[in-house]
């Protein structure tokens, strides 16, 4: 499958899944890495984390229809004020800051259910996916191309480490075959 940004298959070196993110069950996400070297002699490449909705995220389930994306986390804090320009791998200018929990954005549900979406990771936010706020449908139909929530650069040196906490995928379908059998 294509990754989000239009990159290849092949540019996805890593798909983890963060379970029951904040003890909230069922609230999964998905962090895809792709390899940020633009050739095979880069020794100082990092890891750019794309963050998505994992399948068993409600929001995916059948059903779920989203009434609205919102960016704004706080008084003070909007992830579209995140401006990033230049080339640097290692210090984006303008990029804000996340930890793990930091919250992306707000995803309401025509239910009524409101669902906060975190980072993950911790690193340095390049990009969030505007055009999911036009065509929320996006995160439905192609959650981890087109759907994508946001691109997270981590630090360089935390760049290799940080699926540490991280599901792998099997581990992953590990956790949705136990939620199986237990429902």
């Amino acid at each position: 499958r294509a990754a989000a940004g239009g990159a290849g298959a092949a540019a996805i070196s890593a798909v983890c899944a963060f379970a029951d993110v904040k003890g909230r069950p069922r609230e999964d996400f998905c962090v895809l890495q792709h390899s940020n070297r633009r050739n095979n002699n880069c020794n100082s490449c990092c890891r750019i984390c794309v963050i998505t909705l994992a399948e068993a995220h409600p929001l995916l389930q059948n059903g779920k229809v989203i009434k609205s994306i919102n960016y704004q986390i706080s008084a003070n804090c909007s992830r579209l004020q995140n401006k990033v320009s230049g080339k640097s791998k290692r210090v984006w200018p303008g990029a804000q800051f996340l930890t793990e929990f930091a919250p992306l954005c707000r995803i309401s549900s025509s239910d009524g259910e409101e669902y906060t979406i975190y980072s993950c990771i911790r690193g340095r936010l390049i990009e969030v996916n505007e055009n999911i706020l036009n065509n929320p449908a996006l995160l439905q139909e192609k959650p981890s191309t087109e759907g994508y929530i946001a691109v997270v650069l981590p630090k360089f040196e935390e760049s290799k480490s940080i699926t540490q906490g991280l599901l792998t995928q099997k581990e992953y379908e590990e956790v949705l075959l136990k939620r199986l059998n237990s429902s």
